[in-house]
């Protein structure tokens, strides 16, 4: 009996010291401390800090539609500029215009370029989304005019205060899908009706155009670039802001 007490102990600590032992153990729970968590359920509830949400694009408006300075009539002179733009689908936020000019520009004008956070996906074009931002200039400032950027053009506005506005956009190819596309320079089809045929120049000068043998190129987010996807016969089959 003796004997065998003594091999169960040698075998205890054999187990004991090759870890065997310790892991067909279950070990005490203490009440006061709260219960094992595995490492994914720790990861889920604490994520660490590089996991943050993604940065907001920001990005020219499309298209300025107008510029107008209106000017305070009680001293200190104030002028505040108010600019009025189109984006390309709705979900367009933080609208605001920022000065691209650095001290006194030589030909006096102030640039302003306005901008907003884009939409994080592609969208099917539809009518134009209008905004607008102010921007108030420091009373004594330097500039005899205003000239505000967008993506796609930009309006100049040549004495304070006043008004100016831009002709009409580009077409936004929200009616587009089964259309004949007529590249730059080339006649459209005697047989093909004129609502039936979309002309390359009457599309923003951003357009990509994929044609039936041609690759992607790039997967770049442009929230301002039009892309258009063509049949072998070149008729539009689908339209795409992104």
């Amino acid at each position: 009996m003796r004997k065998m007490t003594r091999f169960t102990a040698l075998l205890n600590a054999v187990l004991a010291f090759t870890g065997i032992g310790a892991a067909q153990t279950t070990p005490l729970h203490n009440p006061d401390m709260p219960p094992p968590q595995s490492l994914a359920a720790t990861s889920a509830s604490n994520p660490t800090e590089t996991q943050k949400p993604p940065t907001p694009q920001v990005s020219p408006v499309f298209w300025i539609s107008s510029v107008e300075i209106m000017r305070s009539t009680h001293a200190p002179q104030l002028d505040v500029v108010r600019v009025r733009g189109l984006v390309t689908s709705e979900g367009w936020e933080e609208v605001e215009l920022v000065p691209m000019t650095k001290g006194s520009p030589a030909d006096g004008i102030l640039d302003l370029a306005l901008v907003a956070q884009s939409p994080d996906d592609s969208a099917t074009p539809a009518e134009y989304a209008e905004v607008e931002a102010i921007f108030a200039i420091e009373p004594g400032h330097p500039f005899k005019g205003v000239r505000v950027h967008g993506a796609s053009n930009r309006v100049l506005l040549q004495s304070l205060p006043g008004y100016s506005a831009s002709p009409q956009p580009p077409k936004n190819c929200a009616d587009c899908t089964g259309k004949l596309f007529v590249a730059k320079g080339q006649a459209a089809p005697a047989d093909r009706a004129t609502t039936d045929v979309v002309h390359e120049e009457d599309l923003p000068n951003t357009l990509r155009v994929i044609r039936e043998s041609d690759g992607v190129g790039t997967m770049d987010l442009n929230p301002n670039r039009l892309t258009i996807l063509l049949s072998d016969k070149n008729e539009i089959l689908q339209a795409t802001w992104e």
